[in-house]
């Protein structure tokens, strides 16, 4: 994803993704607004991730008019067109190095921009080069202050708060509180971190709330460690059985007394 700056062809964005979905529109813009500043307006494709309610919700917060392309008119992107065949350069002499990671793609990338792309005579500018062209462009630079961009990129969602006062988002829970029971709430997130979302109801002032992190001890006896067994390789009851009786035999018996001998002795007179 690049983001170039249509009077200077200054690459104020850009980076390589491992995906084409509308979260790296939102990265690499979030990118481009805090190294080179707000602009005016957004000229973007006619995409599917470009008409996100999302990227028109950012707009909007910020203040930037966001105006997308004809159909059927590659021309009107012309200048994008072309740093993308420029970029194909870096893409060749990167094939020689072999990057192993998408951050070391990345790094050489910020690299040949910055010492190669930018530094270059640019036909489109006479010869200038953007770094230059941007130098000594007239035009002022706002840069929004951290929380308005902060919360023109959260995105938002409704959820329903269940019966213990939580809410389920994103595989996850999150406790927003009794009083909002069975209500509907706005859930307002930023996808790049999601241990904390913010909650708004309209009878209740915005809050925020984390992600409830369950115990080891609650977690049920998937928590617990596995039992281990040792495969025994005698009984021990018959073990045992054997040893008492070991015992009882080596004990000497009183030897039994017959009454019938006795009677015999014994004389009775009448």
């Amino acid at each position: 994803a690049a983001w170039i700056d249509d009077a200077t062809r200054l690459v104020v964005g850009a980076k390589f993704y491992a995906n084409q979905t509308t979260d790296i529109i939102e990265d690499s813009l979030r990118l481009a607004i805090m190294q080179c500043g707000q602009p005016g307006a957004l000229f973007v494709d006619n995409g599917k991730q470009y008409r996100s309610k999302w990227l028109k919700h950012a707009c909007a917060k910020l203040g930037i008019r966001l105006l997308h392309a004809k159909e059927y008119s590659p021309e009107s992107k012309g200048k994008i067109e072309r740093f993308n065949r420029t970029v194909d350069s870096f893409l060749a002499e990167c094939a020689l190095q072999k990057p192993r990671t998408l951050d070391e793609l990345n790094s050489f990338f910020t690299a040949w921009l910055n010492e190669q792309y930018h530094k270059s005579g640019h036909s489109g500018l006479n010869g200038m080069s953007p770094s230059t062209a941007w130098r000594t462009d007239t035009h002022l630079i706002y840069y929004p202050p951290a929380e308005a961009l902060r919360e023109a990129f959260l995105h938002t969602e409704e959820r329903q708060v269940d019966k213990t006062g939580c809410i389920n988002f994103n595989g996850a829970q999150y406790e927003v509180g009794m009083k909002l029971i069975g209500r509907k709430v706005e859930v307002l997130y930023d996808t790049t971190w999601l241990d904390e979302i913010e909650i708004h109801h309209k009878d209740f002032e915005p809050f925020r709330a984390k992600k409830l992190v369950i115990g080891e001890n609650c977690q049920g006896s998937k928590a617990f460690p596995p039992k281990f067994t040792v495969e025994a390789s005698e009984s021990r009851l018959l073990t045992g059985l054997r040893e008492k009786a070991a015992k009882a035999k080596a004990v000497p018996t009183a030897q039994a007394t017959h009454f019938s001998s006795i009677a015999k002795e014994v004389c009775v007179d009448v």
